[in-house]
């Protein structure tokens, strides 16, 4: 089972996805929605797996094909290293650091809803709840409007 993360260049989380399988589909998947609620970015770091660099040229040929503007699009700039990723790696250590002492999840439904849940309250210390615009609330405050 893998949970996919995408973050941006100042270390805000774009998505995130837990999958059963890690393969083109579920890669497609998340960046598919990636790029539909943050935009087209001009490059990506990812690390060395060939399934998602073959989901990023699949997808950004997708946009190319469908973008009816006139103008034309630059491909998406692919760095792929194992020691570029290390901004999603220091990210996602705080996720491991909750999951390490559940020793497992019990079911993939289960995982789903305690890494969703593990993945919103990390969002919302890192300031991006969308409670966070205006007055800054505590972390209850914004746990009690998430759960309300």
């Amino acid at each position: 089972m893998y949970l996919y993360r995408a973050i941006d260049s100042n270390g805000d989380t774009v998505e995130f996805r837990f999958s059963e399988r890690r393969n083109l589909t579920a890669a497609k998947r998340v960046l598919r929605k990636a790029l539909q609620r943050h935009g087209r970015p001009e490059r990506i770091v990812i690390d060395g797996s060939q399934t998602n660099r073959e989901a990023i040229l699949c997808c950004d040929t997708a946009d190319q094909l469908q973008d009816r503007s006139r103008r034309r699009l630059k491909p998406i700039r692919i760095r792929q290293s194992a020691y570029l990723d290390n901004r999603i790696e220091q990210d996602h250590r705080t996720i491991k650091r909750r999951i390490r002492p559940m020793l497992g999840f019990q079911s993939v439904a289960t995982a789903r809803v305690i890494l969703g849940g593990i993945e919103m309250v990390h969002m919302m210390r890192k300031g991006q709840a969308k409670y966070a615009c205006k007055r800054q609330p505590s972390l209850a405050e914004q746990f009690a409007l998430l759960v309300a």
